[in-house]
């Protein structure tokens, strides 16, 4: 019940398994937040451990109200039996049980308060220590059905902590509470980098069952991730060493590679039958270089392909378990099997195995992630996963890992997003009759945002108003102003000649927002003013006729004659203006040619009486004669 109670406890095997002695080594304990918001007397933010089952809400956050039993104060027991039910009635603040620690498994307490109603659950310590992780148990018949169908968050707190909870209850405060996981996962960029610390063996009971349906869930949203360039993935086996003094001994030779440097746990813990432990380090290192060989060629998500294919094919159980089983899956999915066994490199080999080595490395802690010590293990952007392993758990941390607004389409799934606009719409604006909304769902919750459709902005506080704006506004309904439709005419008062403005169209009067009203141009003589006509209204227009035989001109408010004869006779009469303008330029032309000509005569005749007299006039001398 006391994980990590002393550093110097080794636990070797599936579920634990240590490589560096324990003066060095460094068990992290996964936090999150838990603020009290009342009363004011214990007002503040405390740390407290996630529990290593359930489903921890990474990226968000829970509100809720604190309340401590008056029996079965440690949860060791069903609540039933003691009337004591946690269930929030409606409109309420969800439910968080402070349960006192001891007697009995931690998720055996969560399982119970989660069967009575509970929404979250705080275990107070009974030692003044250090938080620690709260782990499941080696799960046996009994525990194995509670621990994977707890889906509540919990945590451990401390002593004092804890006290002054219970002491402000049972004084009749309310206390209210908010636990957050939104810094629980380090979100730096729009990139997650993210590591399974896993094992090929499928013959260690539950935790192995539990694993391997997990990998065969979880393959397709980590192959979209993986494929759309959005996270980093890789897989990590742990191994441990045989001390040199015992590399020679059965157990050593049995459960170990390369003399001793590589060792597994015997999957049956029996050294006489069935598979060996070096089988299952064998399979762990062939499923390490599946990865490396499908990463130098683009393509690291192949590994999700290998390992669930291998479970599917070569299972334990069914003596498939083997290099021939392995190989045909490898060159299934078109893999170089040379290259694979290149990197394997000689088990039988005095000598450390690069591959191998390297994840032993890697088992140690850096910065501020710490050892991997529990199978298995996920790692996200370098801190450990605290919860069950559900498909759905792990991709909402792993999308906890995004920087805010880069989060993929996938981190919206109903695995892993509740949409929160479905209730109420988020208490955000709406306009139910256009179906327009500005609540906008997000991993981390939902904001209010006014929308853009159709390229128009709206604009507004998101949560009382958001109205159009900017051009193009008259196609979003049609711009808040009057519109209406009948025998199959649609009218809208929406304008949108660089300034929006709701005016009623022609045929029509009004405010142009909540109503146009049609106008009757018979009844106000504003059409079919011609003697001939009679009018006609219609809604938004009107309709003319003439008399008789005539043809309506809309545009002149007139009638004209459409039968034939009148038509040519009217033709007639066109031609015989035309013939007597045509004469009547003729003659203008005549006259002007004649004038023409008397001028330029009378000039002629001018010029030469300078120079000669005419016949007309007498001659007249010009000089003197000087002779005596």
């Amino acid at each position: 019940m006391k994980l990590q109670r002393s550093a110097a406890t080794l636990l070797l095997g599936f579920l634990v398994v240590s490589l560096i002695p324990s003066s060095m080594a460094r068990f992290v304990v996964e936090k999150n937040s838990l603020r009290v918001t009342s009363p004011d007397s214990i007002k503040g933010t405390h740390d407290s451990a996630i529990g290593n089952f359930g489903i921890p809400q990474y990226g968000g956050s829970m509100a809720g109200v604190v309340v401590y039993p008056k029996d079965n104060k440690k949860g060791c027991k069903v609540f039933d039996e003691f009337g004591i039910s946690f269930k929030a009635k409606p409109g309420a603040l969800p439910t968080f049980v402070v349960l006192d620690r001891g007697d009995c498994f931690f998720a055996l307490k969560v399982w119970n308060a989660q069967n009575a109603g509970a929404s979250a659950v705080l275990v107070a310590d009974d030692i003044e220590e250090p938080l620690i992780t709260m782990d499941s148990p080696e799960e046996d018949g009994s525990s194995a059905k509670y621990i994977e169908n707890i889906t509540i968050p919990s945590a451990l707190i401390e002593k004092r902590f804890g006290e002054a909870l219970k002491k402000a209850f049972s004084a009749g405060e309310m206390v209210n509470v908010n636990l957050d996981w939104r810094e629980a996962v380090p979100h730096p960029d729009d990139r997650v980098e993210y590591e399974l610390w896993t094992n090929s063996n499928d013959e260690c009971g539950v935790k192995c069952d539990m694993l391997m349906e997990f990998v065969k869930d979880f393959k397709g949203a980590a192959q979209i991730l993986e494929k759309g360039g959005y996270t980093q993935f890789t897989p990590h086996y742990i191994t441990w060493y045989c001390p040199q003094a015992f590399t020679l001994s059965k157990q050593c030779k049995s459960q170990c590679i390369n003399h001793g440097r590589y060792c597994a746990p015997d999957p049956e813990q029996d050294f006489s039958t069935g598979y060996e432990g070096k089988d299952v380090v064998l399979e762990n290192l062939r499923q390490l270089c599946v990865f490396r060989v499908a990463n130098e060629t683009k393509k690291p998500w192949v590994w999700w392909d290998y390992v669930t294919d291998f479970q599917i094919r070569c299972p334990m159980k069914e003596k498939k378990y083997n290099k021939d089983c392995a190989d045909a899956v490898i060159k299934s999915l078109g893999v170089d099997i040379k290259k694979i066994e290149k990197c394997m490199g000689d088990a039988n080999a005095d000598s450390e195995n690069p591959v191998l080595k390297e994840e032993q490395d890697a088992q140690v802690g850096k910065g501020t992630r710490g050892d991997v010590t529990i199978l298995p293990t996920l790692v996200v952007n370098n801190r450990q996963y605290r919860g069950k392993l559900d498909k759905g758990a792990v991709l909402k941390a792993i999308c906890a890992g995004f920087e805010e607004t880069t989060e993929p389409a996938v981190c919206l799934s109903s695995d892993v997003e509740t949409n929160e606009c479905l209730d109420n719409n988020g208490g955000c604006w709406q306009d139910k009759a256009a179906n327009l909304t500005a609540c906008k769902d997000t991993f981390r919750g939902r904001v209010c945002e006014c929308p853009l459709v159709d390229g128009v902005q709206f604009k507004g506080d998101g949560y009382t108003t958001c109205e159009a704006s900017g051009p193009g506004r008259c196609k979003i309904n049609n711009g808040d102003c009057w519109h209406a439709s009948r025998d199959g005419h649609t009218f809208s008062a929406c304008s949108d000649n660089g300034e929006v403005k709701c005016q009623c169209p022609p045929g029509f009067k009004g405010d142009g927002v909540k109503s146009c009203e049609d106008i009757d141009e018979c009844r106000e003589k504003k059409a079919c003013q011609c003697p001939e006509c009679s009018c006609k209204n219609t809604w938004g227009s009107y309709d003319c006729s003439c008399s008789g035989d005539l043809l309506y001109i809309r545009d002149h408010d007139t009638c004209i004659s459409k039968s034939a004869s009148q038509t040519k006779s009217a033709w007639a009469a066109v031609w015989v203006i035309l013939i007597g303008l045509a004469m009547a330029a003729g003659g203008a032309y005549l006259v002007y040619k004649y004038r023409l000509r008397s001028y330029m005569d009378s000039e002629i005749r001018a010029i030469m009486a300078q120079y000669m007299p005419l016949d007309s006039q007498a001659e007249i001398p010009n000089h003197v004669d000087e002779r005596a």
